[in-house]
């Protein structure tokens, strides 16, 4: 802990900076959050100046702490920061706040701004993911950490608000946090007992101090103005490295206001010309200029800054001793950093499935992590209490958590195979976490129709550009007996529409293992998978067809004249199976595999209508039609669904809704008449 060498007047001064700062901007775009910068800004300023270890000018070194915002609607409170710090946001940036082409969004977004270490905004996520984040520095810890030093020894810091504990999201976190043990994990609870609808006695009156010692957490109950009381609450929560930590801290939102501290009026709308100049008055600062910061304010922090520098020169200088004493270590840790994988995993993994047939691509998916696991070793994940249905756990390799044998589970940081228990929303924040932190490439995974239960981290990852990969099972009504609960009707198209989110629904082993190839070499942004249940054929390719045509999204598998059939998944088999029923009548059709329809539609216009062609368009799909006429167009045909399904054996379920060979090609056939 830094000692805190500045006066009283000068500590107020820098806190009413924060505070003023983060008014001003919302005020100029008349838009934005002023309650809560204004009341966390005494713990902010402890927690930045005193505790956390970060270098402004090298804003991605691996081992800063991290902080994580997770109201994310008080980003000017960060913003101030950030820019006070000395990272790259000037001044004009926070005067730029929520406006176009802007550093300075109205939520924090990782990527846009430098030191937004997480995108905030959907309460709870931060939560979230910062639990990722405290699991991945354990198990990077396990795997480097020697008795003189580790490359890891820094924390994970958030502030969280009151919203942030309601989402469902962040209690399923809290508890997995809790059951691991996540000691590197510290965050300030900005309890200040305001909603946007009133006091949170209308909707939220449980102990959380309770609820939240119950998962296994250290509780601290704390003044949050109180400078001393969060200083020692935070040294506290360092000491505790066997569970993570909750600090408290009963504050007043919109501190500093006369007429709107304490109260709804200044959480989400500007405080009004009249109330900034009541607030600036009442705290003794300028109300001219706007974005004032004293000359003893912005000398203060150039002299942290250079603190933090020497720091980090002195954290390097260790390092190197570690590296030259620890060589293996060292090069292990480098190469979970540089996340590098073998030039030709592509080939190897389409190997592992090459002799495969009749087999689900759940299964052939599980054929390819072994291999990519044995290729890759930072590859880590796991299922939301499904890996036996969704086959994704690596053999061999121990599970994840504190060192412990549970039942005929043996744990430890060092493992692979993570058991995140039936906690969807949580597992997808969790796997976003560990990427951003860094040295590994996680995947969850659970069944397709549960998707829906992790939609914001899954738009998350797409905002952020995040790669995680995310393993869905059972992709349609082939489920069968489970019924319409668990069959997933409209599940593939609402995952197609995320922007930057590519979704692979695969036809057989080759494309399975060309999938993960793509995930683990190619992608710059999430990749999902859409598994079956049902064994699938191994299909034949032309003599042309490459392996990285894959990647392409769609690539015609057998040829001819008469329409071309757009399939994927399941249903590319069921279209070549049709396609020789039609033969025999005369009929020629060019089948096209599409496994991935946004690759796809990045390919140049020339290679997407090479594939189409100029023809008659089919599509089918055992899920919603509606997105396929895009390919067929208004007068095309789509075979899909449009309702829910039954329960009922899958063989039972395509004879009822017309997904037999004969069927297809029987309303193929018809619709070529018309």
């Amino acid at each position: 802990m830094a000692k805190p060498n500045l006066s009283p007047e000068l500590r107020q001064a820098c806190v009413n900076t924060i505070k003023m700062l983060a008014v001003d901007a919302v005020e100029k775009a008349k838009s934005g959050h002023p309650g809560a910068p204004m009341g966390c800004a005494d713990m902010a300023f402890v927690l930045w100046t005193q505790f956390m270890r970060f270098n402004p000018d090298q804003p991605e070194w691996a081992a800063r702490d991290r902080f994580i915002l997770s109201n994310g609607h008080g980003s000017m409170l960060l913003y101030s920061l950030l820019h006070l710090t000395g990272y790259d946001l000037p001044l004009e940036q926070l005067q730029q706040f929520r406006q176009w082409g802007s550093r300075t969004p109205g939520h924090p977004e990782f990527g846009h701004t430098p030191g937004v270490e997480v995108t905030t905004g959907p309460l709870g996520q931060g939560i979230a993911h910062a639990v990722g984040m405290a699991a991945a520095a354990e198990m990077m810890s396990a795997r480097v950490a020697t008795p003189d030093f580790t490359p890891i020894d820094h924390y994970i810091y958030g502030i969280c608000g009151d919203g942030d504990l309601q989402e469902g999201v962040s209690a399923e976190a809290a508890s997995l946090a809790g059951h691991w043990k996540l000691g590197r994990l510290i965050f300030l609870y900005d309890s200040n007992k305001i909603s946007i609808e009133g006091d949170t006695d209308v909707s939220f009156t449980e102990d959380v101090a309770k609820r939240f010692e119950a998962y296994g957490w250290h509780i601290q109950k704390i003044d949050g103005h109180d400078h001393g009381q969060i200083a020692a609450a935070i040294t506290k929560a360092q000491a505790v490295t066997d569970k993570p930590s909750l600090i408290i801290a009963r504050t007043v939102i919109g501190k500093g206001s006369p007429n709107k501290g304490g109260k709804e009026s200044s959480h989400g709308a500007p405080l009004g010309t009249e109330e900034v100049r009541l607030t600036k008055e009442a705290l003794g600062w300028p109300t001219e200029p706007t974005f004032h910061v004293p000359e003893s304010v912005r000398s203060y922090f150039v002299g942290l800054k250079a603190e933090k520098q020497a720091q980090h020169k002195a954290w390097e200088e260790r390092m190197a001793v570690w590296r030259e004493k620890n060589p293996e270590k060292a090069a292990q840790y480098d190469a979970h950093k540089q996340m590098l994988v073998p030039a030709d995993l592509d080939e190897q993994l389409v190997q592992a499935v090459a002799s495969a047939n009749n087999i689900a691509s759940r299964k052939l998916s599980e054929m390819v992590i072994q291999k990519a696991a044995a290729l890759v070793p930072n590859l880590v994940g796991g299922s939301a209490d499904l890996s036996e249905s969704n086959l994704t756990y690596i053999k061999g390799a121990k599970d994840v958590g504190p060192c412990a044998k549970v039942g005929h589970y043996d744990c430890t940081w060092e493992g692979r195979n993570f058991h995140f228990g039936v906690r969807e929303h949580a597992m997808g924040s969790i796997v976003n976490g560990i990427f951003l932190y860094g040295g590994f490439r996680p995947y969850g995974a659970t069944f397709l129709i549960f998707a829906n239960y992790m939609l914001p981290p899954l738009r998350l990852a797409a905002l952020m550009g995040v790669p995680s990969i995310f393993v869905f099972t059972h992709d349609s009504f082939f489920v069968g007996e489970d019924g319409p609960t668990h069959q997933p009707i409209e599940t593939l198209w609402q995952l197609r529409l995320i922007p930057h989110l590519t979704l692979f629904r695969p036809a057989d082993g080759l494309e399975t293992a060309m999938a993960w190839a793509y995930a683990l070499m190619q992608a710059k942004e999430p990749v999902t998978f859409a598994l079956t249940r049902q064994n699938l054929p191994a299909l034949t390719r032309p003599e042309t067809f490459q392996l990285r045509d894959v990647w392409k999204g769609g690539y015609v598998i057998a040829d001819g004249a008469d329409a071309t059939v757009v399939a994927t998944g399941s249903e590319v088999g069921l279209a070549l199976e049709a396609r020789k029923l039609l033969a025999e009548q005369g009929i020629t059709l060019r089948v096209v595999s599409m496994p991935a329809v946004n690759l796809f539609l990045s390919q140049p216009k020339e290679y997407q209508d090479q594939v189409i062609g100029s023809g008659k368009v089919v599509c089918i799909e055992a899920g919603a039609k509606d997105g396929w006429y895009r390919f067929a167009g208004r007068d095309g045909l789509v075979i899909g669904m449009e309702d829910f399904a039954a329960s009922a054996p899958g063989n039972i379920l395509a004879e009822k809704f017309g997904f037999t060979p004969a069927q297809v090609a029987e309303r193929i056939a018809q619709w070529l008449k018309q």
